[in-house]
């Protein structure tokens, strides 16, 4: 199957992340730019959640798919979410088992996320967060698009983070734009908008930093990724 085929090609494509050392270096959550990129992140979610009235996450289940060691996955709970409520998947065991040691109480397994293991309409929140920009391949993108929609529930949403432009750098990854975005959940309601400075910039700003990135940021050509909220409001998302 060609999917197979991108399988593991994603599979050498982490695995060389893994042994080039880019968790401690390029992406470490040291470095000054990193934390910012996160702090507007999480700014700017919090404020997409609040108006899409979803906050508090008391009662939400939630899946993170891709969800790498958990980190963001667990953040959800400062927003109120409980730990029985979340879960996470990703596609290599050496992720999950990283995930599951550092955050006991919550849910994660290994899984292809083309063929999730649960129910039609298990979730209210899917989160997929750099994730289809990794992939390459049109069948797996449709074919994930379509397991998301449907373990959501009629009035479920979608947390969408990813590049929305090419980054020419690094033949292993292509923009999604809100445009392809819609063409992936075409009876979604979308409410986002631009954000990140050029990582690689952001990365070299060291001490200045805390000044100088928000006045990057006010730039949107600078900014690289889209962030969103695409909800259903009881309708099919793909049609």
């Amino acid at each position: 199957m060609q999917t197979q085929s991108e399988m593991q090609r994603l599979r050498s494509v982490f695995k060389g992340y893994e042994e080039r050392g880019l968790t401690r270096s390029k992406w470490s959550q040291t470095n000054d730019g990193n934390l910012e990129m996160r702090r507007e992140r999480r700014r700017r979610l919090e404020e997409l959640l609040r108006r899409n009235r979803l906050l508090p996450l008391t009662s939400r289940r939630i899946l993170d798919l891709g969800c790498g060691t958990g980190e963001m996955l667990a953040s959800f709970q400062d927003w109120g979410a409980t730990a029985e409520n979340l879960f996470g998947v990703d596609l290599l065991a050496e992720r999950i088992e990283s995930a599951s040691k550092q955050f006991p109480l919550l849910t994660f397994q290994q899984a292809n996320a083309e063929d999730l293991p649960f129910g039609d309409g298990f979730f209210d929140i899917v989160c997929v967060f750099t994730v289809f920009s990794s992939i390459l391949d049109s069948g797996m993108t449709l074919n994930i698009s379509r397991e998301i929609e449907r373990i959501l529930t009629s009035e479920g949403a979608i947390v969408w983070y990813d590049f929305r432009i090419r980054n020419p750098r690094n033949p292993s990854i292509r923009g999604i734009s809100r445009r392809k975005l819609q063409t992936l959940f075409p009876g979604c309601r979308m409410d986002g908008r631009t954000l990140t400075v050029i990582p690689p910039l952001a990365r070299r700003l060291g001490a200045m930093t805390s000044w100088i990135y928000p006045c990057l940021a006010a730039v949107s050509f600078l900014r690289t990724h889209y962030l969103g909220v695409l909800t259903k409001r009881g309708q099919t998302c793909a049609q």
